[in-house]
């Protein structure tokens, strides 16, 4: 059941939120990681705890917001939902842009902020397994949330198939015409580069770990040049789809809803946004407190929030990020410490069987993750290069 809220609505549940905030004890904070409800902003030299109020009152005056995720965590979204919604309260003619849309199905987006669609119609028109294949009501909320004030939503993505071809022969091999709309990247900062670098070396073959800083000779070897573009066309694609926006003069700010590694330090959309003469811009990410939670560092985003972890009454997940590939469903990425990385699963993986039944695409693995009970077993079948792998995810029986 989903309760009709308007703009009063919106603003007397901002001001809700934020008297709420105004009762917990903002303490001092050296360079730890934020507890559960607590904000931290981390420009100037040293993190410190900030009130709702604050973040919310700095990030109104901006012409962009991005809020960080992991894309299966609940509580990430939930953070989402809130931050909008207390956005929306103080600039009620903002755009929800979204990563988990390529810009062709724009025209679905209309349609579900218009009220022209059932949930089930926006889910199978969106081809929303098929694109994205995360748990859809993690998302939903925030879908219905824009429904209901009509606000515009934004498909900033581009095709996987794109990223790949990048990937595989460089952007510059890419004709014009298939590029989406995307133009050249800015060049990437000696910062991300080292970052990215991290990425593909763990996410080889072997899952290594880099030794050291890259040498000027391995920051050139065109693999990780393709690899580096490859992540740039993400980057600049969504920069590009909220500056065009706000160019139309259709909206006054544009909240951006997107994987955290793109934001994280400043590197992947904030430097594109940047390079477009977007500069109004605040990042804010969702930081899990624990045992294992690394301080957030001073400069890797303007404000995190800290969540604590998930329920244990969330539905279960495997931890990856799956791909239609042209060789079948292929394993993108493994979350560390999940229930996917324990099993064995790698990226590169091609998902033959799950549960004993064929996979013919994204949703027939979501489907049986979905099914699966806390304490039981699954079976994956996996083509690992010229090798047939029998894994087992075992899901705990809590969390």
């Amino acid at each position: 059941m989903h309760t009709r809220i308007d703009r009063a609505g919106a603003r007397a549940l901002s001001l809700i939120v934020l008297s709420v905030a105004s009762i917990i004890p903002i303490s001092a904070l050296a360079a730890s990681c934020p507890n559960p409800a607590q904000w931290l902003q981390l420009r100037g030299d040293t993190p410190r705890a900030a009130s709702l109020q604050e973040a919310m009152s700095q990030a109104a005056t901006q012409r962009v917001v991005l809020l960080g995720e992991s894309h299966d965590d609940a509580e990430h979204h939930r953070w989402q939902l809130h931050v909008l919604a207390a956005l929306h309260a103080q600039r009620p003619d903002l755009a929800l842009g979204l990563e988990m849309f390529p810009r062709r199905l724009q025209p679905v987006l209309d349609r579900w902020s218009a009220g022209s669609l059932t949930e089930s119609e926006f889910l199978a028109q969106g081809e929303w397994d098929e694109v994205w294949g995360i748990d859809a009501a993690l998302y939903m909320p925030l879908f219905h949330y824009a429904r209901m004030h009509r606000i515009p939503m934004l498909a900033l993505n581009v095709e996987r198939e794109l990223v790949r071809e990048v990937g595989s022969k460089g952007w510059e091999a890419v004709p014009v015409e298939r590029r989406e709309g995307v133009d050249d990247p800015a060049a990437p900062t000696d910062a991300y580069l080292g970052t990215l670098y991290e990425a593909f070396v763990a996410h080889g073959p072997a899952g290594a770990q880099q030794a050291a800083a890259p040498t000027e000779a391995e920051l050139r070897d065109p693999q990780f040049v393709r690899f580096v573009q490859s992540m740039q066309v993400w980057d600049r694609a969504m920069a590009r789809g909220i500056a065009e926006h706000l160019g139309r003069g259709e909206a006054s700010m544009v909240v951006g809803i997107m994987g955290s590694g793109h934001l994280r330090d400043g590197f992947g959309v904030p430097h594109q946004l940047r390079a477009l003469g977007v500069s109004e811009t605040v990042v804010m990410l969702p930081w899990e407190s624990g045992d294992r939670c690394e301080p957030p560092g001073v400069g890797s985003a303007d404000y995190v929030f800290g969540v604590a972890p998930s329920p244990t009454s969330e539905r279960p997940r495997l931890g990856v990020m799956l791909d239609n590939g042209e060789a079948g469903v292929v394993v993108r990425e493994v979350v560390k410490d999940s229930i996917a990385e324990r099993a064995g699963l790698m990226k590169g993986d091609v998902v033959t069987t799950i549960a004993g039944t064929p996979v013919a695409a994204m949703k027939d693995v979501t489907a049986a993750v979905q099914r699966q009970a806390p304490g039981t077993w699954l079976p994956v079948s996996v083509r690992r290069g010229t090798q047939t792998l029998e894994l087992i995810a075992r899901f705990p029986t809590s969390r």
